[in-house]
């Protein structure tokens, strides 16, 4: 009976030990100076200059177009204008589009063949960020030739196929028609 007593005033002193020290939040191992996000934007700056600057190049060789500036951070030029139509497609109306990818030297990626008629159902499906902004400028009918900085094309990622990392591109898209919008992706 001596020996459950022990025991019993042992854990009563133990456990009033543990419950009237003061807990402490643990602190993390290590701390973040924030300069891979300082390094990350410099680099991102770096490429996106490089990348203005290879358009540019493009843009004064090219004196047979008239290359116009989107407040977005693409060029563009039409290939085929239309001046009768007024309309351009807006948001939830269906598109119906071809279209081209080349590099910035001319080199198809990818054919009009390859990539097949495009449906698009406008600023509700997920296609390239220039395309989206450069199809509602678009009239029917017209032909017009993107020229996309990488962060307006594939991005870091690429397409995982023929698109490689950071790759600018050049696409020519023709909007064949477009319906007012009620119909779904």
């Amino acid at each position: 009976m001596k020996r459950i007593h022990i025991y019993g005033v042992m854990f009563s002193g133990i456990l009033f030990a543990c419950c009237t020290q003061k807990q402490e939040a643990r602190k993390p191992v290590s701390h973040s100076s924030g300069t891979f996000i300082k390094e990350s934007i410099e680099r991102n700056k770096k490429l996106i200059n490089n990348e203005e600057t290879l358009i540019r190049d493009i843009i004064k060789k090219d004196t047979a177009n008239n290359y116009i500036a989107s407040p977005k951070g693409y060029w563009y030029y039409y290939d085929v204008k239309n001046d009768t139509e007024t309309l351009t497609p807006k948001k939830g109306d269906m598109a119906n589009f071809d279209y081209e990818v080349t590099d910035l030297s001319g080199n198809v990626i990818y054919t009009t063949e390859e990539l097949k008629t495009q449906n698009y159902v406008v600023d509700k499906q997920h296609i390239m960020m220039g395309l989206r902004d450069g199809i509602k400028l678009m009239k029917k009918g017209e032909k017009v030739t993107f020229l996309f900085p990488s962060h307006m094309a594939y991005g870091y990622h690429g397409d995982n196929e023929k698109i490689g990392t950071n790759q600018p591109v050049i696409c020519k898209v023709t909007l064949n028609d477009f319906k007012p919008g009620t119909a779904k992706p």
